[in-house]
């Protein structure tokens, strides 16, 4: 415990410690002007009102604040003859032990209970208190110290709480940069090529390759300027722009250069879960970039979305020459990325050789998808 370190980030001073400050200062006087049993009623309203500020700084300075009300407390006694300040109001005291718990390190804890306990025994000591009453003033002096401790490790366990939410979100931020991008370039990659290849006999298939990548461009700033927006909205919930099922269509249709993409919806895909519904169209589109990529001599992507009562199926195969064992074994962030997707939704992601030839890739979802 003398090795913990301060919660961090205290809450500033605000209008609320002022306004507690004024309350109290105010409780004070009027005890002192209508309380006819208080003993040394100047000294008793002094005191308290004098150490009422401490509060101000009980989040910044606990063991200081501590020290000074415990001290005072047990110093101003000794030139009372005998008698001691009897304040009801002093019971703001608590909050100073309170906030010891909770702000402060854990060296200042172990000072300040080497501080707080012998005040603590000497004002009982010095009072005409029954054991009843010891007992119920000791039980509610660690009861602050409880509430501060318990209070503290709830909010540490929050910070890890959250701390956990953010690498999930850096994870899906990383697997959602990956698709946009790598999809995108990668076809501006294809076409850049052919452009090249073509530019001195075909003129004019250089001028549409150019217009292929200008529209991609366009597409891919457009698709990082949504995820920047909502970013800085700093808005929790989807990290990247939305994607649903019928945007499958748009991966559809024939290339001059590469294979074709031939996109397949069955069943019933209205009341799907967006995040189901934009977790498939992500896979899609990452298993159609990789097969653009990878795939040797293919001519034809075929992507299939089927959905029963219960889960949604995605298979998505080419007819290419069939992977050699080492692409097998060495998957990129890409295949990791879909596998992710699923699992955080409650589905699984396979990927691997087809059964004639080609790679194929296979996502099970559940219709709703699963809380994470």
């Amino acid at each position: 415990m003398w090795n913990e370190p301060p919660p961090p980030s205290p809450p500033a001073r605000g209008r609320r410690d002022w306004a507690l400050v004024g309350v109290l200062v105010s409780l004070a006087l009027l005890e002192g002007a209508v309380r006819p049993d208080m003993p040394w009623r100047a000294v008793s309203v002094i005191v308290t009102v004098g150490l009422v500020p401490t509060l101000l700084w009980r989040r910044t300075r606990p063991l200081l604040m501590v020290a000074i009300a415990f001290t005072t407390s047990s110093v101003v006694p000794l030139f009372m003859d005998g008698g001691r300040p009897d304040a009801y109001t002093m019971v703001f005291v608590l909050i100073l032990v309170y906030s010891l718990f909770r702000w402060g390190s854990g060296r200042e804890v172990v000072i300040g209970l080497a501080v707080m306990l012998p005040g603590v025994h000497f004002s009982l000591a010095g009072a005409p208190l029954a054991p009843a009453d010891a007992v119920g003033a000791f039980a509610v002096f660690f009861s602050a110290m409880a509430l501060g401790g318990a209070l503290r490790y709830r909010a540490r366990a929050r910070m890890r709480e959250l701390d956990q939410v953010k690498l999930l979100e850096r994870e899906q931020l990383a697997r959602d940069l990956h698709d946009i991008v790598a999809h995108h370039v990668s076809a501006m990659a294809i076409r850049a090529q052919a452009g090249l290849a073509t530019a001195v006999t075909r003129p004019e298939a250089a001028t549409d390759a150019l217009r292929v990548i200008e529209a991609e461009a366009t597409r891919t700033l457009a698709e990082m300027r949504a995820m920047v927006r909502v970013l800085r909205r700093n808005e929790p919930a989807e990290l990247a722009p939305s994607r649903h099922i019928s945007d499958l269509r748009q991966l559809a249709g024939s290339a001059r250069v590469g294979p074709s993409v031939d996109v397949r919806l069955a069943g019933d895909l209205d009341d799907l879960s967006p995040s189901v519904g934009a977790a498939i169209y992500r896979i899609a589109q990452e298993s159609i970039t990789n097969a653009r990529r990878h795939a040797r001599h293919a001519t034809r992507i075929e992507v299939l979305v089927a959905a029963d009562d219960t889960s949604v199926r995605l298979r998505v195969s080419d007819d290419g020459d069939t992977a050699s064992p080492r692409q097998v074994a060495a998957p990129g962030y890409g295949l990791l990325g879909m596998i992710e997707r699923a699992d955080l939704l409650g589905g699984t992601c396979e990927a691997g050789p087809g059964p004639e030839r080609g790679w194929t890739v296979t996502a099970v979802l559940p219709r709703v998808g699963a809380a994470t």
